[in-house]
């Protein structure tokens, strides 16, 4: 059963099925840089302990999109929910990343994957970007 998105842009997956998100960033030499992603997903944890949340990294930083994809296919899960952590599309988000979910398609025919759009470009977080700006 292929999974498809509602009204609310949730992504609507067959009843007791495991669900996954990767939350894919750019990646950093500097381990810090990853505290922020990492915060981001234990905050799913906390809303959603059912889901199941990996972080990706596209360069510098562990694991990457292949490997967090299979750690998730080793949990079980049905469907993934790929969000970009960018501003806006740039090179890896327009490029990179279409190439990438093709791959992991082909090597998880199994799973069900939903790329999001560049996070920055989410109405909701332009607009809470702009409320923080005024703040």
């Amino acid at each position: 059963m292929k999974a498809e998105r509602g009204k609310d842009h949730a992504l609507l997956v067959p009843s007791g099925a495991t669900h996954g998100i990767i939350l894919l960033a750019h990646g950093s030499r500097d381990p810090s840089w990853q505290r922020p992603v990492e915060a981001v997903a234990q905050r799913i944890r906390q809303l959603a302990p059912a889901t199941q949340v990996c972080c990706a990294y596209l360069e510098a930083t562990a694991p990457d999109l292949p490997d967090a994809t299979a750690l998730l296919a080793k949990r079980g899960v049905a469907s993934i929910t790929v969000l970009p952590l960018f501003l806006g599309m740039g090179r890896h988000a327009r490029d990179d990343l279409p190439i990438l979910m093709t791959g992991l398609q082909a090597n998880h025919p199994a799973i069900v994957f939903d790329l999001r759009p560049a996070l920055g470009e989410e109405a909701r977080m332009i607009e809470l970007m702009a409320e923080i700006a005024l703040s």
